[in-house]
């Protein structure tokens, strides 16, 4: 995303870059512009001079800088638009926010147009076996993707515990949109396990012991925390009764795992929830693919009333492509059964593939099977 970053920066008075807490953020942006200032208003002192003196904070930083979680204070917005207009000229700031929601409506509010918008998640499958970490698939599901945890050759099940203790928790205290921690807690959990599910928000309200419209609420501040997305149904003028509900996913998979209760990588070989997992995996691999070229998701899945579904619909130039994903190891000839009978109801499906468990790469004459490391490359 560096390279996307620097280009923008220079198309932009402003590049913001959004993403989960300890995605990689500050490190992006700080490599990226190594001369430029620093302001973090994580620190208190940082946040008040912000609060207090909006104008004298900005002259202090001088002719740009990287000023970090920015959504702690969304007036500043406002004096960044003035200072924008003033010198109407780009390469003024590069903000960083960890906060989806409240960040996105101060941003429309004061700097449509003005800025840029970059989302970082964290490591892809390519940036985490970098660090020298395992490539086996149980290993990916169990630690999941966080920088940290690979970098500093962290305990998954400590670290990510202490990511949502220390982050997620605080951050949802904050957005105060939470009374019984207790149930918002085993709300979580409960989506873990319905990773790849539709979304069902009666039963997952009923599971918790909240309301329907409870659910919805905190389904939004999952999101708001970059902890879950949904994954949008396929649209089509197809006549055929197509589901309307979105699917469930954890941004990081490893952050699923941990709140599943897997306590060890060996754990997951046997776990009835190891196809969700992996699908998870590969759907959020997928988002992060797009993300880091600076592009917006072109992703969907493909579901009927009769239950016909292709897990995963990627639009391209040529058309669209539809990907099955299987976690186990061995291909059968029928996993490409539903791909062919989807490809049949949208003519604009070009290249089909089953995305698989192992490691080697298969050209069928029904279309490709793939491990999860040539993913990318079915992508482009």
């Amino acid at each position: 995303m560096t390279s996307c970053l620097v280009t923008l920066f220079q198309q932009y008075p402003f590049v913001t870059v959004t993403g989960p807490r300890q995605s990689g953020k500050t490190t992006l942006c700080r490599a990226a512009f190594p001369d430029l200032e620093y302001a973090n208003l994580e620190a208190p002192d940082q946040r008040d001079f912000a609060e207090s003196d909006p104008r004298g904070f900005l002259a202090q930083l001088g002719e740009g800088a990287v000023i970090d979680e920015i959504q702690h204070v969304p007036e500043l917005l406002s004096y960044l638009q003035v200072l924008a207009d003033e010198k109407g000229r780009n390469s003024l700031f590069v903000l960083t926010g960890s906060e989806q929601f409240r960040l996105s409506d101060a941003i429309g509010q004061s700097l449509a147009g003005r800025t840029a918008l970059l989302c970082l998640l964290p490591f892809s499958l390519a940036e985490r076996q970098r660090t020298g970490a395992s490539n086996a698939v149980d290993e990916i599901l169990y630690s999941g993707f966080y920088p940290r945890i690979h970098d500093q050759e962290l305990d998954p099940r400590q670290a990510l515990g202490d990511y949502l203790e220390t982050y997620v928790e605080r951050d949802v205290r904050r957005l105060g949109a939470i009374r019984n921690f207790s149930n918002f807690r085993r709300f979580t959990r409960l989506c873990a396990g319905r990773v790849g599910q539709l979304v069902n928000l009666s039963s997952l309200g009923a599971d918790a012991g909240v309301s329907h419209t409870t659910a919805r609420e905190w389904l939004t501040v999952l999101e708001t925390s970059y902890i879950i997305f949904q994954l949008q149904p396929f649209h089509t003028n197809l006549r055929k009764r197509l589901v309307k509900s979105p699917k469930l996913y954890f941004y990081d998979v490893g952050l699923a795992s941990y709140l599943i209760g897997i306590e060890h990588a060996a754990q997951i070989a046997t776990h009835p929830l190891r196809g969700a997992l992996f699908e998870n995996a590969v759907v959020a691999e997928a988002l992060k693919h797009r993300f880091n070229r600076g592009q917006p998701s072109n992703l969907s899945f493909f579901r009927d009333a009769r239950g016909l579904e292709c897990d995963l619909l990627y639009e391209t130039g040529r058309g669209i492509g539809a990907i099955e994903i299987k976690a186990g190891s061995t291909i059968a000839s029928n996993y490409f059964h539903s791909l062919n009978r989807v490809g049949e109801l949208i003519p604009e499906v070009s290249a089909k593939a089953v995305l698989y468990g192992d490691t080697a790469r298969q050209s069928r004459s029904d279309g490709e099977v793939v491990p999860l490391g040539d993913l990318r490359g079915v992508l482009d």
